[in-house]
């Protein structure tokens, strides 16, 4: 065919070019055979003038100072691996329970929590002190009793509160839940209370399940979804306007230190279980990392379900204690929001962050028994505080409690082995292309043929015209 012609070729067989004429290639073969480099005026085993100069634009990788060997073979040197295209070793990827791909290298930081924890500690002491001088007896017997009943009420919400949080998922209903299933015992605990908490539990789950469904299947913030459920619950409160007593007269304080006993062993085991790295990670797995549109799995999504039904359930059990307080009177339908806020503020006071992806272990229990004392202080010396103005305190002081623990308890370096990057040598360029040897730029040929004198025709003279000058 035409186009397998010599013609339509850029170099025929013979090494003649039939652009611009016969090749010259001796210097090519000549450093090859010496071991040299012709273009970059290199030999076998750097940069010109030696090993271990940089080459063209300065490249700062660095090779391996090898000669030739006794045959006259050229070995190539593999550049190091530059800092830049180094990767995080796995094992410093397990350190980071959220997500290995989005997370921080390092291992949290622990010390801010006990600190905190220290702080709360002596914030408890202190209003102890001040509560039994102020009435030794609100600390003795009956009184005692109705203290565990509430900090154990308190206590569930807390839980409930603080597992949401954890797992992404906050919830707003709790109070109104709360609520709402204390209003039930009081109204139906004559029919039994087992069967009472039972049917109460019940509807629990099937709103827990409505509200999962609608957060994971739809892959919306949970507060939006949780605060439509408590707006719903807040309807059935409001049927009821009067104060309800409880119809079995059933009395939780004979059984305040079981009951403030379960909830301070839960308290404890949660904290502890956060602290462990795969449970951590297991529980906060839907979280948003990037996107919050995003969804983040199947798993993700089911873990997220039970922890919000689980919540519901607390709050069940936390109305049926707040009910089941003889000291207390009847139960008043209030909307029930006074306790969703009180659970939140404590969860953040105890230290957990409004983040999730951080807590401490001590925190919650210290948080509510602190909260308790301060609203028994509060009612012995006769203040009118509301617990709206409690719940609003709480939650600003754990907002800013939350700031320090995410400051100060952040890995300590976000680098990985930056010590190693920044003792990497230094590598200098000792020569370049300006520094070629004389023999070098003797053996260099370009290779074309001398060109013709440029004999172009003026476009403008006369002759292209075909008329002489005149």
């Amino acid at each position: 065919m035409s186009y397998d012609e010599s013609r339509f070729s850029r170099h025929d067989r013979s090494g003649a070019d039939p652009l611009f004429g016969t090749r010259n290639d001796s210097a090519l073969d000549s450093g090859r055979d010496s071991g040299r480099d012709p273009l970059a005026g290199r030999d076998a085993s750097g940069s010109p003038g030696g090993p271990g100069a940089a080459g063209p634009g300065g490249s700062a990788t660095t090779t391996a100072a090898t000669g030739p060997d006794a045959t006259g073979d050229r070995r190539t040197a593999e550049p190091t691996t530059t800092a830049a295209q180094r990767a995080v070793p796995p094992a410093v990827l397990e350190d980071v329970f959220d997500d290995p791909a989005h997370g921080e290298p390092g291992r949290d930081r622990m010390a801010i929590h006990v600190a905190w924890e220290i702080v709360l500690l002596l914030g408890v002491l202190a209003v102890a002190f001040l509560l039994y001088r102020e009435n030794p007896d609100a600390v003795r017997v009956d009184a005692l009793d109705s203290l565990l009943v509430f900090a154990a009420a308190l206590g569930l919400l807390t839980l409930a509160a603080g597992l949401t949080l954890r797992a992404g998922t906050p919830n707003l209903a709790l109070g109104p839940v709360a609520v709402a299933s204390a209003l039930h015992f009081a109204e139906q605990s004559d029919r039994g209370v087992l069967e009472t908490v039972g049917v109460a539990a019940l509807a629990a789950v099937v709103l827990g399940a409505v509200v999962a469904v609608v957060v994971v299947g739809f892959h919306v913030p949970a507060w939006a979804a949780t605060l439509g459920a408590a707006l719903a619950v807040v309807v059935f409160i409001s049927q009821r306007s009067a104060p309800v007593e409880v119809q079995s007269g059933y009395d939780a304080t004979g059984q305040a230190l079981y009951f403030f006993g379960g909830f301070a062993a839960l308290a404890l085991l949660g904290g502890l279980l956060g602290s462990i790295r795969a449970i951590r990670r297991a529980v906060g797995r839907f979280r948003p990392v990037a996107d919050p549109a995003r969804r983040r799995g199947a798993l993700a999504g089911a873990l997220a379900a039970v922890v919000l039904v689980s919540s519901m359930l607390f709050a069940v059990l936390a109305g049926v204690l707040f009910a089941g307080d003889a000291t207390t009177g009847p139960v008043v339908p209030t909307p029930g929001l006074e306790w969703t806020g009180l659970a939140l503020g404590a969860t953040l006071l105890g230290g957990t962050s409004v983040f999730g992806r951080r807590g401490g272990v001590f925190g919650t229990l210290l948080t509510v028994v602190l909260i308790t004392l301060f609203v028994t202080y509060a009612r012995e010396r006769g203040w009118d505080v509301s617990l709206y103005a409690v719940a609003a305190a709480t939650i600003t002081a754990g907002l800013v409690v939350s700031r320090l623990v995410e400051t100060f308890g952040r890995p300590r370096s976000a680098t990985v082995h930056e010590e190693d990057w920044l003792n990497e040598p230094a590598i200098t360029r000792t020569s370049g292309w300006s520094e070629l040897r004389s023999e070098d730029r003797d053996s260099w040929s370009s290779g074309l043929p001398p060109q013709p004198a440029d004999r172009r025709l003026d476009p403008w003279g006369s002759g292209r015209w075909g008329t002489d000058d005149r």
